[in-house]
């Protein structure tokens, strides 16, 4: 249990925490930021932790939020902050907490939900991977996103700051240039302050009908909108002619910038990473290069205004979101120092830019791709670029030859004929109706922790997936009858807002589970409350009217006598521009028929870039999966959250799906320390120091990979 803090003892410790009393070397080793600083190179200068004392690191204390959701797998996916001797960080429930930094002392919490009642509103349960902090004096500010609101709290009482939107809340919906009240918008990242304006993205459906990305900025004391950039560019904005449809702008959605952004403090420009178009495989109604979705963007970060972009994925129908935001570094360049900007990407790449323009610093390639769609209305890009340095830091093809070797011949053999169906000769062949390998998977290469970087080495740490993934398309059935069962209009509402993540069959994948048996776990009750708060991954879906959620719920639920009965509630009211011929299959991974990965290992590695030179220096297995290890293999494992880097001589990272946490000599890769955690840490560990003491601390949530949730903050340090 958190130990609490006497009301007389709290205000004495505020008082001195928040008076200046720290020394300016211990300001200097905060962790003010999400990703460290403003540039997101997640690196630490300090040195007490090193190569030749690391291997007597112990945890010093743990922080338990007591609120991991066990039966639905909760997360924890926080890089917390430590400011003035004070950790914020985040709980499974989104709850918003402060400890004292040196013991774990839990100084207060915050609860979204606490006033929730009936009439408050859908509440989307939605991962929180930080969070952003202003001051100005003694006013000092936490924001963060729950559900659809972005909160304000007085950082120092945990307290929603009423003069802030309405009463300490903004909703996100609202602002834009169309009606987006019903749709699914979130936030995960937390955004970056500048001045006095929090600039961030959205996570929005992954679906056809998705909310426009848009990055806005709002005014951090009043809440109010400062300024908008349009992801998706509106007649007269540069890009509009990327899209072959004059209106595109009025229907489509995405191009969002989930993954959080960084900023260049001394130009005043902020960078951003967007992902793909809606929908993700299919662009029959998006023709076109489709900009300015998976660019990395440079905006004004006082007007929003377009620096330049860098367009790494032309009419992306793959789904290769930038998965994290852009590293802001110095290199050196053919003899010159040059600021820079380090994108990794989820296929493998990592796109080096001049700061300044946006241009590619090594050679691009505009190479030639399979451009012939055999799906009706589908217009593929006939090339995409490729940087000829660095090389791919993941496996971007699937051959014959790649079939997990470790598995029974008969399931390599069954592996390979399935293969043998498959399209997988390609990272850029078009999705079809027959099926096709998506290698590197939809969750990377590269993923949503981020990289890191040490410009005193110009190593550039990146951690990734190697898992391939498969995509099938497959035709939206029209329903012609007038009057529809329960059980009829329940698959036409399924395939429309369920099937792209749960699959045909209901059987899941990746990261979206299985739903075919939930009538084991759920009441009429429980699931309608599901579907209308939704949960991490799953979006809200409080637009759909009762009789829509029951007749879902008579076919998820299986309730057979339901199904029969006729469907009472109103007719699709869908936008006829987003009625799609094709829907994807789900994310589904490519596994054996016993479901292992149906590749060989490595299926997970962390690798280290000279930027510099565009040389890998260095890549390992991540991970280990426990029966390999018995005879001697280190496979890596799928992995979540992302490496920290220090002058120490080390790289820290968890991330991992065997519950481990590991620092690694950062010149050579060599494991040097390693201990268990209590549940796997997918998110990035923080570091700082707290009275000459030097600690790292990384959140235990689990939840990911069907691994057991977990509720702890872990804190390292020397004795």
């Amino acid at each position: 249990m958190p130990i609490r803090i006497p009301q007389f003892s709290y205000a004495l410790f505020l008082s001195v925490a928040f008076l200046g009393c720290q020394s300016s070397n211990q300001a200097k080793h905060e962790w003010a930021v999400y990703g460290g600083n403003h540039a997101g190179t997640r690196y630490s200068d300090l040195r007490q932790i090193d190569t030749s004392n690391v291997t007597q690191l112990q945890p010093v204390w743990t922080y338990h939020t007591n609120d991991a959701d066990t039966a639905h797998h909760s997360q924890i996916q926080c890089n917390p902050l430590v400011i003035d001797g004070i950790l914020y960080g985040a709980t499974p429930q989104l709850k918003i907490f402060a400890l004292d930094a040196s013991t774990g002392k839990q100084l207060w919490v915050f609860d979204p939900l606490e006033k929730k009642n009936s009439n408050a509103g859908f509440f989307i349960m939605n991962n929180i991977r930080g969070l952003a902090y202003w001051s100005n004096k003694n006013d000092k500010r936490i924001l963060f996103t729950a559900g659809s609101y972005l909160h304000c709290l007085d950082a120092i009482t945990g307290k929603l700051i009423p003069d802030f939107g309405n009463n300490g809340k903004v909703d996100l919906h609202e602002g834009f240039s169309r009606d987006v009240s019903k749709l699914y918008i979130t936030s995960t990242s937390p955004g970056v302050v500048h001045k006095n304006l929090l600039i961030i993205g959205s996570r929005v459906d992954e679906g056809p009908e998705a909310a426009p990305g848009d990055i806005r900025a709002f005014d951090i004391l009043t809440g109010k909108n400062v300024w908008t950039f349009h992801t998706i560019p509106h007649p007269g904005e540069e890009g509009y002619d990327t899209w072959e449809d004059s209106v595109a702008y009025k229907h489509i959605g995405g191009a969002n910038s989930w993954s959080g952004l960084t900023l260049d403090k001394e130009r005043e420009v902020v960078f951003a990473a967007t992902g793909s178009a809606s929908y993700d495989f299919y662009g029959g109604m998006r023709k076109g290069a489709n900009l300015f979705a998976d660019c990395v963007l440079a905006l004004d970060a006082n007007t929003g205004k377009r620096k330049w972009h860098f367009q790494q994925i032309h009419h992306d129908l793959w789904d290769k979101d930038l998965p994290a935001p852009p590293t802001l570094i110095t290199v050196t360049h053919n003899g010159k120092k040059i600021p820079a900007v380090a994108q990794a990407t989820k296929t493998g790449y990592v796109w080096l830019l001049d700061r300044e323009t946006g241009n590619p610093l090594f050679e691009v390639k505009e190479d030639s791709v399979p451009a012939i769609s055999s799906l009706a209305g589908e217009k593929v890009f006939p090339t995409q670029p490729r940087p000829v340095k660095p090389k791919p830091f993941v496996r971007q093809l699937f051959e014959d030859s790649d079939v997990n070797r470790f598995l029974p011949k008969a399931e390599q053999d069954s592996v390979l004929a399935q293969l043998k169906t498959l399209g997988h000769n390609h990272m850029f062949l078009p999705p079809d109706e027959k099926g096709t390998i998506i290698m590197p998977g939809f969750d990377g290469g590269a993923e949503w922790g981020g990289q890191a970087y040490d410009e005193t080495t110009g190593l550039f740490y990146v951690n990734a997936n190697e898992v391939p993934w498969l995509l099938k398309m497959l035709p939206k059935k029209q329903t012609k009858s007038s009057v529809e069962t329960n059980l009829q209009a329940a698959k036409r509402l399924y395939t429309t807002h369920c099937v792209a993540c749960h699959g045909a069959q209901l059987a899941g994948g990746g990261n979206y589970p299985s739903i075919a048996n939930v009538e084991t776990k759920y009441t009429n009750q429980s699931f309608n409350e599901l579907l209308m708060g939704g949960r991490r991954m799953m979006p809200s879906f409080a637009q759909l009217k009762k009789e829509e959620r029951e007749a879902l719920a008579s076919f998820i639920l299986k309730q057979e006598k339901n199904q029969q009965q006729p469907y009472k509630g109103p007719a699709p009211e869908t936008d006829p521009y987003l009625q799609l011929p094709y829907v994807g299959n789900g994310y589904v991974k490519f596994v054996s028929p016993g479901g292992a990965p149906a590749i060989n290992p490595p299926w997970g590695t962390l690798s280290a870039i000279n930027l510099n030179t565009g040389d890998i220096a260095w890549q390992i297995p991540l991970g280990e999966d426990p029966e390999l290890k018995k005879q001697g293999i280190i496979s890596g494992t799928e992995n979540y959250g992302g490496p920290v880097v220090t002058a120490g001589g080390l790289v820290f990272i968890a991330a991992t799906a065997d519950s481990k946490f590991r620092a690694f000599n950062k010149l050579t890769g060599k494991l040097l320390w390693e201990t268990d955690l209590p549940a796997c840490g997918f998110a990035t560990p923080a570091i700082y120091e707290m009275n000459k003491k030097q600690y790292i601390v990384i959140a235990c949530g689990g939840g990911k990979l069907n691994k057991g949730s977990g509720d702890a903050y872990v804190a390292f340090a020397l004795p």
